[in-house]
């Protein structure tokens, strides 16, 4: 099986949130590849087969390995997209946090936290970015402002306030 198949089937048990501006980069990539990376291989190993002997052509064969690559994020990024499940930012009608939402935690010793609850595929803890099915995201969904959370961690309970849900 190629790598463009496993990963086919793998992001079809993928968790398909994605922000919309995440959904505008993919969709920008795969302009940028049908009309210009994709065309430009195509026209390199047009060049190259021109060369002759295609089992004794380095340049011919870099240059379809290359078309394949491209063909294979095309095939995928258009997977993605098909696929994808929009997130809508804030909270939702009861005020309620959501995939989505922007909270602001505070734990016991008064150390404050914000995070925004993505989907699993845009984590980036380092931006405040966490997944709906982390351990501290999955207990925060359908809570609100003034709630405390108790999140299992591998050394023992934390307990976080809701400060704010935006």
């Amino acid at each position: 099986m190629r790598k463009a198949e496993l990963e086919r089937l793998q992001n079809q048990q993928t968790d398909h949130n994605l922000t919309p501006a995440m959904i505008q980069r993919l969709k920008d990539e795969l302009a940028r590849l049908e009309s210009t990376d994709r065309p430009r291989a195509i026209e390199e190993m047009q060049r190259n087969a021109e060369d002759g002997d295609f089992s004794e052509n380095a340049g011919y064969q870099d240059a379809k390995r290359r078309l394949r690559r491209i063909n294979s994020r095309i095939l995928t990024l258009t997977e993605r997209i098909a696929r994808a499940v929009p997130i809508e930012e804030g909270v939702d009608a009861t005020g309620a946090i959501r995939i989505g939402s922007t909270v602001t935690l505070e734990l016991t010793d008064g150390t404050q936290s914000t995070y925004q609850i993505v989907g699993s595929q845009e984590v980036d803890i380092a931006r405040g970015r966490i997944s709906h099915t982390s351990p501290l995201g999955s207990t925060l969904l359908d809570r609100y402002a003034g709630d405390d959370v108790v999140v299992l961690t591998n050394n023992g309970e934390v307990t976080y306030r809701v400060l704010k849900v935006e």
